[in-house]
């Protein structure tokens, strides 16, 4: 007797499963990066609206983003 499994000659099946985590896989992955992405919009360290105007040039300035010149010159213009 013999098993009428079509042309894929049992390899049907086992890719079937395949596909079956690989989609299940994605999914997980697809919601483990959605709550990440929502924890970091959340995150105080990420908002920059409790920060003075020279905090945030300071950090600038820190992260290589802007030169000493123009670090001076921002500063200047923020002092009173």
């Amino acid at each position: 007797m013999m098993n009428n499994w079509g042309s894929f000659g049992g390899w049907g099946m086992g890719m079937g499963f395949v596909f079956m985590l690989l989609f299940w896989g994605l999914v997980i992955l697809g919601i483990a990066a959605l709550i990440r992405w929502l924890m970091t919009q959340s995150s105080p360290s990420h908002n920059s609206h409790d920060k003075s105007p020279l905090e945030i040039v300071q950090e600038r300035y820190a992260r290589g983003e802007i030169n000493r010149e123009e670090y001076e010159q921002k500063k200047r213009d923020l002092e009173p």
